[in-house]
């Protein structure tokens, strides 16, 4: 299955593993706390299911811009979990990409700060951890059917 790697917490922020419950994600999308649009800067043609890889590094710096930057702009007033406990080296979550954007209304989206563009997503949810090695771009892993089965 294709995936893409994700800096945590960008890749929690769109997987949002602590709202298991229909109603409460529903809710949290609509006031903007789920991050629907990551910023790239080159165009994909990719549509469709996809994983979300958590690459391994995060800076506690970058941690805490992140943080600042979904409270601040997005209206975050969940709890993020402290960095230690944010997966990373794997996948944890599966979203459709649908489109990309050169703007979007989204507040997640700031490719018209940077000249970049917007993967737009829809239809994220959590999976259980799977260690893998991420890469730059798009690519291939290999999952277990019961794994596959749970992302699509």
């Amino acid at each position: 299955m294709i995936a893409l790697s994700i800096r945590q917490p960008w890749a929690w922020f769109i997987v949002r593993p602590d709202l298991t419950d229909t109603a409460l994600r529903a809710a949290a999308l609509a006031r903007g706390e789920i991050k629907i649009v990551e910023n790239r800067m080159r165009r994909t043609r990719y549509r469709g299911r996809m994983l979300v890889h958590a690459s391994k590094g995060c800076t506690r710096a970058e941690y805490a811009a992140a943080l600042q930057f979904a409270k601040e702009r997005c209206g975050f007033t969940g709890e993020l979990p402290p960095l230690e406990q944010l997966e990373r080296g794997g996948v944890v979550g599966a979203v459709t990409l649908v489109d990309c954007v050169e703007s979007h209304p989204s507040p997640w989206f700031i490719g018209h700060e940077s000249g970049g563009l917007g993967l737009v997503l829809r239809d994220a949810r959590p999976l259980p951890f799977f260690p893998c090695r991420g890469q730059l771009s798009l690519f291939e892993v290999r999952l277990s059917p019961d794994l596959a089965r749970l992302a699509t």
